[in-house]
């Protein structure tokens, strides 16, 4: 019984000390990360060697709908290797919105060397066209 009245008091001091311990000037830290900084990040990401680096970056930056990203995602659709990169760039083209990008997929879905490429590019493009139309 005597343990139960005990508890409160060991409580708030615990309490006090963790808040001295943990200040908070380390929300702080939080504060300087922002959009910019974080698209600056995934950028550097799609210029990885790492292939699942590269693409997890490029499914960001079109999540985010990041204009900067426009450019290097098109370098990514007309020069890239993998496959699976180009479509993923293609994507987040698509997701973006942006014209030059809708431009590359058209493209894109014409002229790879790849069949699964032009297929996916072939998708995205008709669904931005049915997606502008709708919204007319």
């Amino acid at each position: 019984m005597k343990l139960y009245n005990f508890l409160p008091g060991v409580f708030f001091i615990l309490l006090f000390s963790l808040t001295s311990i943990y200040p908070q000037d380390s929300l702080q830290v939080l504060k300087r990360v922002n959009d910019e900084s974080i698209d600056l990040n995934y950028l550097e990401g799609i210029k990885a060697q790492n292939e699942g680096l590269k693409i997890s970056a490029s499914y960001y930056l079109g999540e985010r709908k990041s204009d900067k990203a426009v450019i290097p995602l098109m370098n990514i659709l007309h020069t890239d290797n993998s496959p699976e990169a180009r479509i993923m760039a293609a994507l987040s083209l698509f997701k973006i919105g942006d014209e030059r990008g809708i431009y590359a997929i058209k493209e894109a879905a014409q002229l790879d060397n790849s069949e699964w490429v032009k297929k996916m590019c072939k998708i995205f493009y008709q669904m931005y066209a049915v997606n502008k139309e709708d919204s007319k």
